[in-house]
């Protein structure tokens, strides 16, 4: 029997990961730290990130679920609204799962299961029909056979936001990168990944950043060059550029002087561009102000380790405890403030 067909706004193809935990000091001793297994992957914070301004209708992201797939993890997802998550039973493999492992303040990451990607492809079979804005993490080789895929769908051309993965972000995938990036409307490396591709010095600063934007876009991001490119920057904010447009820096809703604000900065890049697509939506397809609805997203993944908290009320919500659009307004002030 097909699978009944519905269309959503947003949906990303990175994976869900359970990340399991190892802490050892300096010379390798175990400090003795033990924390539970936790929902991951660059998928899911991206997914929460849109999920933060948009109903969980609008949003989906396909999640392998072994037999091992833990039930407070589940309960955690279906949280966020049932709508959002597309289960598919692996029952062979198990749901993927990675290791990060501590010796001192240097983590180490690796896969403990084989990794089951997601494709284009992929979407009929849970259900997705043609979202109209598509997420993807991944190398430069494979955003061209995700974007190969998309334009074998008749009548589909999502606006496609492509998050480079980090180690391949190095000179040698260069090339790659260029011969896909005609198709991208939104390309968005974090600014050491930007820097790291370009062969330019790290640490970053604005003036780096900036012209790493400009090489970027020379290289022709989008059709017909409409692309835009927003290098997220940590506590410099983001910067965001277009041909036509002026470049222009969002502030980071929480900055190096809010340390007690900033517990785990993991998936904050992933929850910004979610963030960033809802904006997308909101603002009518205006990318900066889409940024400042990215950055509010941002703001609440950094708060404690794992996921925010949504809390559900009368008609309203609010996310670890607060409001986004309070957030939002707010960020808005300080940009006018600024430019007076």
């Amino acid at each position: 029997m097909a699978e009944e067909q519905r269309s959503v706004y947003f949906v990303t193809l990175g994976m869900f990961i359970i990340d399991e935990f190892a802490f050892a000091d300096e010379d390798g001793i175990p400090t003795g730290k033990v924390v539970s297994p936790q929902e991951s992957g660059g998928g899911t914070y991206a997914a929460i990130g849109s999920r933060i301004w948009l109903p969980a209708e609008q949003n989906a992201m396909v999640v392998d679920k072994g037999k091992d797939f833990p039930e407070e993890i589940e309960k955690q997802l279906l949280g966020y609204g049932r709508a959002m998550w597309a289960f598919r039973q692996q029952p062979a493999s198990g749901t993927t799962r990675a290791l990060n492992s501590y010796l001192g303040e240097h983590r180490n990451f690796e896969y403990l299961t084989p990794r089951i990607r997601i494709t284009p492809k992929d979407l009929p079979s849970v259900g997705i029909s043609k979202p109209a804005t598509l997420h993807f993490i991944c190398s430069p080789a494979r955003a061209s056979e995700i974007v190969s895929e998309v334009e074998q769908v008749e009548g589909w051309s999502p606006t496609m936001i492509y998050e480079p993965i980090p180690d391949r972000c190095i000179p040698e995938e260069l090339p790659a990168l260029r011969r896909v990036l005609h198709a991208i409307s939104i390309l968005s490396p974090n600014a050491e990944e930007a820097l790291s591709m370009l062969s330019m010095p790290l640490p970053p600063s604005k003036a780096a950043i900036e012209h790493a934007a400009d090489t970027f876009l020379g290289f022709g991001v989008g059709p017909e060059d409409t692309g835009f490119v927003v290098i997220r920057s940590g506590g410099l904010g983001a910067y965001v550029k277009s041909r036509s447009r002026v470049g222009e820096w969002v502030e980071a809703y929480w900055s190096e002087k809010d340390e007690r604000k900033i517990v785990d900065v993991t998936g904050a890049g992933n929850s910004f561009l979610g963030g960033l697509a809802a904006g997308l939506l909101l603002s009518k397809g205006d990318v900066l102000e889409a940024a400042y609805y990215a950055s509010v997203s941002a703001s609440f993944v950094i708060e404690q380790q794992g996921l925010p908290i949504l809390l559900e009320k009368d008609g309203g919500a609010s996310w670890n405890g607060d409001s986004p659009q309070r957030r939002v307004d707010e960020l808005r002030s300080r940009h006018k403030r600024t430019d007076n």
